[in-house]
């Protein structure tokens, strides 16, 4: 099952590079000095490199070889402005807005990514969600054939056993209400990532009836988006809809939905909305004592994540290696 080690393992046989779009931040200083001291994963700091070496030894935090890019001195600034010029031409944007607009660290490391300078993107320690999502849906863009950005929640708890126990949860953070096809979408992005952490996805699409039990416009939502699900993934195990307790218990399942291969041994979750999704990890994480890893961001077409406001260094640290090993 899941550990850090395994994805440290996958990242030392590719090491990858990773922009922090808030380079003098004292929780990004703290684990890029982390980072560095591994050889599996490499830091580009965003700012001023003086303000980031005066903050990093006023914390004392040793980022020697790390890389650190000022936008207002980049050599390559000219080109990043044409090619930001020609993917937003639909706008009209000139190249005096895209200079304005690339001096920001989030549009300047977003770009940093998708001129391949760097792997990924961890940023919003100081920002919203929406100020990190935005610059990677103009300029990464979804993956062909999806329509939205999601994200989903990894969270980690040990177990009696001596291996952890790894569920997945989606969508906590993004969509405030997605439609059925949206759901469908959610749900085979989510699996994917949970495989990524070594969970073999059992998918629920949760709401307050199992089966039918309840009625409403609500339940039809998620009982219709398993169907389609259930088609789009032929292979993936998938049940809906279903109550939590279903989802999760066997006893409970066997008295609810007897036989199905889903119910009471489910392990990746999707909620009908974001407020369901949000409340429902936290439980997880505040009253289950399970680790939260996360909103990793999913959908893009390169790895780009967000950070709690809240976040310490550790947290940094940790979602470096998931956004990296997504890569």
């Amino acid at each position: 099952m899941f550990g850090f080690g395994q994805l440290i393992d996958i990242l030392k046989k590719s090491p990858k590079k990773i922009v922090f779009t808030e380079g003098n931040d004292p929780r990004i200083l703290e684990a890029a000095s982390r980072l560095l001291a591994g050889t599996f994963l490499h830091p580009i700091l965003v700012g001023d490199p003086q303000e980031i070496a005066v903050a990093a030894e006023d914390c004392g935090f040793n980022i020697r070889g790390a890389e650190i890019i000022d936008p207002l001195a980049y050599d390559r600034f000219d080109e990043m402005v044409e090619l930001f010029c020609e993917l937003r031409k639909s706008k009209g944007v000139t190249p005096e807005q895209a200079k304005k607009t690339l001096s920001q660290a989030n549009y300047f490391g977003t770009m940093l990514v998708k001129m391949g300078v760097a792997d990924a993107l961890l940023g919003g320690a100081t920002y919203s969600t929406a100020d990190t999502v935005r610059p990677a849906l103009q300029l990464i863009k979804t993956k062909p054939g999806n329509s939205i950005v999601s994200s989903c929640f990894i969270l980690v708890r040990p177990s009696a056993t001596g291996e952890n126990e790894v569920l997945a949860m989606g969508d906590c953070a993004i969509n405030i209400k997605p439609n059925e096809d949206e759901l469908v979408e959610i749900a085979g992005e989510t699996a994917e990532c949970a495989k990524i952490f070594g969970i073999d996805p059992k998918v629920a699409f949760l709401s307050y009836s199992t089966f039918g039990s309840g009625k409403g416009e609500d339940v039809d939502k998620m009982r219709n988006a398993a169907e389609k699900a259930t088609a789009k993934y032929p292979n993936l195990p998938i049940a809906g809809e279903l109550q939590f307790d279903a989802a999760v218990s066997p006893r409970v399942a066997r008295t609810k939905c007897p036989g199905n291969e889903v119910a009471g041994h489910a392990n990746t979750f999707i909620f009908p909305d974001i407020s369901a999704g949000n409340i429902g990890y936290k439980i997880a994480q505040r009253m289950g004592n399970f680790e939260a890893y996360g909103p990793i961001l999913l959908g893009l077409n390169a790895p780009i994540n967000d950070l709690s406001r809240g976040c310490n260094a550790s947290e940094v640290y940790s979602m470096a290696i998931i956004t990296a090993a997504l890569a």
